[in-house]
């Protein structure tokens, strides 16, 4: 098989990328589950855009100062001032985002903005109403259940994928490969990603000598429902705190402004270390709020956390949702210029979460990822359309490889209690010692492919961990303070 351009992952930066480039080229975009089971299917909160030309200045201060000034500017600069015109771009092909009674734009303001920017679709379906508008839009071959196992690179140019499909391992050629497959968010025992997160193309490009960069910078939700017996645990978007909801505990104490003078709406590290350490120092259970509305303005403006939560039968927005944090999203991934192309191979880029520019720096800003995905695909998409032609003048023999084995499942499962208890919301370097021998000693065992991308991802985590022996922002060390 060959292509133009091959995609891996069919979230918002994989599925705007591929809207994005030329309708001449040929394209195949692949999925590892079903289109849908992806994080932006899953993402409730909305989109961030500067709600006038003023406020672009001020989402970039915003989105600096919430990253700890560990930025990169230009990054920075880029989302904000091209977001507004990629925002109105889908609109203009049809896509609506909620609106008041007079048409215009309903905006919420969430954690660490300074104002009142983050537009949303479907009440809390921003990226299920997204996903779906990108998928109906959609005029390139698409393959599900295939998954990517390895990237065919050759002398530092990547000439195309060797996948699995229900027909076994093959390979496909093409003259740019794009990375669009998400984080890591199954290598932890506590998150909120969709069940095909597990840093898989982290783990490839590690074995073909690329750079991660910022791996120590994963960011945890503060408030998340983890009582659910699923392994994605329930969201409950930061657009719930920013229009009313209130985190307290048992007796009804809102503790957060003894940690920070704004309280649910300080930076998402700050919140969520502050959960952490409020239920360690007094053993209480923690709470969300979410009285703020009466049922029928709470099931019309949140319906997916109103449906998930009766499902597992807490009455809100009478009943107070218990909740914890839980691994959210990573700042850090494969490192790329600001055009996408990764650093150190020819013809492969990445973009979304799974790629790391810099624009997130320690602690990402709310609602700044499903922009970046916006910002980003076109950025890469005209990269690639500008890029001199090339022709694909190599095969590869697709070897067959051994993607598990026997006792895999276990391993995995005591890897994803390792990376939370010592690369969690608070770590301690002899926390971070230990688990970084225990993944390497799981690295000499007999394993399949697959566990030992998701062990060769959480080792680069830890080392880049130990490497930092100051707090900042999402890299919290324990006995330091709460950034204020």
């Amino acid at each position: 098989m060959q292509y133009d351009v091959i995609i891996i992952g069919a979230g918002i930066a994989g599925l705007s990328t591929a809207a994005h480039l030329p309708s001449s080229m040929k394209v195949l975009v692949l999925s590892k589950d079903y289109p849908w089971e992806c994080n932006t299917f899953y993402a409730q909160g909305g989109v961030a855009v500067a709600n006038s030309k003023e406020d672009i200045a001020r989402h970039i201060a915003d989105t600096l100062e919430a990253g700890v000034h560990c930025s990169n500017p230009e990054a920075v600069n880029i989302l904000c001032h091209e977001g507004p015109e990629k925002v109105q771009a889908l609109m203009a092909q049809g896509f609506a985002f909620d609106v008041n009674e007079q048409g215009a734009l309903l905006y919420t303001q969430e954690a660490a903005h300074s104002d009142k920017r983050v537009i949303h679709a479907g009440g809390d379906a921003t990226g299920r109403e997204i996903h779906l508008h990108l998928m109906r839009h959609l005029q390139t071959t698409l393959l599900y259940n295939t998954q990517v196992v390895d990237l065919l690179i050759n002398e530092g140019r990547c000439f195309g994928v060797r996948m699995r499909t229900q027909e076994g391992l093959s390979c496909a050629y093409a003259n740019h490969v794009v990375i669009a497959s998400g984080g890591v968010g199954s290598l932890y025992e506590f998150h909120t990603n969709a069940r095909t997160i597990s840093a898989d193309l982290q783990g490839i490009v590690l074995e073909h000598g690329l750079a991660l960069k910022d791996m120590e910078m994963m960011q945890f939700h503060p408030t998340v429902y983890v009582k659910g017996k699923g392994v994605r645990k329930q969201l409950l978007s930061e657009a719930l705190r920013g229009e009313g909801a209130k985190v307290v505990d048992s007796a009804g104490h809102q503790f957060l402004f003894e940690y920070d003078s704004a309280g649910e709406l300080a930076p998402r590290d700050v919140v969520s270390q502050s959960i952490f350490d409020y239920q360690q120092t007094t053993k209480k259970e923690v709470f969300l709020d979410v009285s703020f509305l009466d049922k029928p303005a709470f099931a019309k403006r949140f319906p997916s956390i109103y449906f998930a939560m009766q499902n597992e039968g807490v009455d809100v927005p009478c009943t107070h949702i218990p909740i914890s944090p839980a691994f959210h999203y990573a700042m850090g991934g494969i490192a790329t210029d600001l055009d996408g192309r990764v650093l150190g191979a020819k013809n492969l880029y990445a973009v979304g979460e799974v790629a790391c520019t810099g624009v997130h720096g320690a602690n990402r800003l709310a609602s700044n990822s499903l922009l970046e995905g916006l910002v980003f695909s076109a950025r890469v998409a005209n990269a690639i359309a500008y890029s001199a032609p090339t022709l694909i003048a190599k095969t590869f023999t697709c070897k067959e490889e051994v993607l598990q084995c026997e006792g895999d499942k276990e391993k995995k499962n005591a890897l994803r209690l390792l990376m939370w208890e010592n690369a969690g919301i608070v770590r301690n370097v002899g926390g971070m010692e230990e688990a970084l021998n225990r993944v390497q000693d799981m690295l000499k065992c007999r394993t399949g492919k697959l566990l030992r991308l998701r062990l060769l991802a959480s080792q680069e985590i830890l080392r880049h961990a130990l490497h930092r022996r100051e707090s900042l922002g999402a890299h919290r060390l324990v006995n330091t303070p709460i950034r204020k």
